[in-house]
């Protein structure tokens, strides 16, 4: 390797690892609330079911914010808007551990999850703009790594810190985080010009085309199959497998380590067939999610299941980002971001699937079973998806 080809190696790997930090900074101040609520609760003056809402709002804060930042921010210099969403992510976060009163927290945690899914989604835009075409998807994977990453190390550390040293504190660490990552971004990321034909009207064009729509389904669909699961995985593994509560947060570890791999996976998968590994990845979703059930009755199934769920859906990750990028032609930024609110919603949509299983009677084997449901559902729209590709193809091929 040339110097020349070293020296822009190293800028590239530099600019991938300040975005990754961001991305690990949201995937902790994201999941930390849950292990936190019974100390959030006691320290604002609130039930722990009430403290729950702060959950929401931050999943609220994603939702709105994705669209609406990537569409108004269209004609601002990507680097520019990347450093000021996370200037607003670090003021959510120093709120949020300042904040003495419940409704001044609730909207502390809505501003620190607006710049969620437009970070990542103008982040992948600008990671896959670094490097050559054919390693996009792998690009994506090392900037969504920070997710799973954090999930294996940021949420239980910031926890166990948190019961110890009051809730307050992991929200101070995380704004730090994401302090380093503005820091990080200014030095290591080039500015990100936007072309003269890149406005909010041009990025709203992604909404009038149907292979966008049905990529945000397949993600909503899909996805919601994981999260029926993953919502109740607590009781699921002292219910069914018999761990102690204390030992769910080496579960939760494990899950993320699959993640992390299938998202490093799936970032290799997706650059060399696209379609086909998001194909296999519900597939394999599919498979999981149908045998989970029947594994959790065991420790060592337990472990081995949680793995190979965290594993396969993450293989989807990078191969619906960089679908999403490429079927939105002039909206990339804003499909990219609407990715993220799309997989809040089926964050919902699989928790309310599963708890109506529960609350008719049946076991915590079965929210899996209907998540595999959910699974061939998104993958039956992913097929659909791939034959209208085909179709467009041949009719251009007619024409010319």
């Amino acid at each position: 390797m040339t110097p020349d080809k070293r020296t822009a190696s190293r800028h590239v790997g530099l600019a991938l690892l300040a975005l990754a930090t961001g991305g690990f900074a949201i995937g902790t101040t994201e999941f930390v609330t849950m292990g936190l609520l019974p100390e959030i609760a006691d320290g604002v003056g609130i039930s722990i079911p009430t403290a729950g809402h702060i959950v929401s709002a931050y999943a609220i804060g994603v939702v709105v914010g994705a669209p609406v930042i990537a569409a108004l921010g269209a004609r601002t210099g990507r680097k520019r808007l990347l450093l000021g969403l996370m200037g607003v992510f670090v003021l959510g976060n120093v709120l949020s551990a300042v904040a003495n009163s419940y409704e001044l927290l609730m909207a502390a945690r809505f501003v620190s999850g607006l710049p969620h899914g437009a970070f990542f989604g103008i982040g992948a835009v600008v990671g896959a703009s670094l490097v050559p075409a054919n390693r996009r998807a792998w690009a994506v994977s090392m900037i969504m790594v920070g997710l799973p990453i954090a999930n294996i190390v940021g949420v239980p550390a910031t926890t166990l810190l948190g019961q110890q040293l009051g809730w307050q504190l992991p929200f101070l660490l995380v704004g730090g985080l994401g302090l380093l990552t503005l820091v990080a971004v200014y030095f290591w990321v080039a500015p990100q010009p936007v072309g003269s034909e890149v406005n909010a009207r041009s990025e709203l064009s992604a909404l009038a085309r149907p292979q966008v729509w049905m990529a945000l389904l397949v993600g909503m669909v899909g996805f919601g199959g994981m999260f029926a699961t993953y919502s109740y995985i607590t009781p699921t593994m002292t219910e069914l497998a018999g761990f102690s509560p204390a030992a769910v947060t080496i579960v939760l570890a494990v899950y993320g380590v699959g993640m992390t791999g299938g998202t490093l996976v799936g970032g290799r998968l997706a650059d060399r067939a696209l379609m086909p590994s998001l194909y296999g990845g519900l597939v394999a979703v599919t498979l999981v999610l149908g045998v989970f059930g029947w594994l959790a009755q065991s420790k060592p199934g337990a472990l081995i299941g949680v793995f190979a769920m965290g594993f396969s859906a993450s293989i989807l990750i990078p191969a619906l980002q960089t679908r999403l990028m490429d079927v939105a032609h002039e909206g990339q930024a804003l499909a990219a971001s609407l990715n993220h609110s799309t997989l809040n919603v089926a964050n919902a949509l699989g928790a309310w699937l599963g708890s109506v299983v529960l609350a008719a009677g049946y076991g915590y084997q079965w929210p899996s079973r209907v998540g595999a449901a959910l699974a061939v559902a998104g993958l039956v729209l992913a097929v659909v998806s791939g034959l209208m590709d085909r179709r467009t193809e041949r009719l251009v091929a007619t024409n010319a």
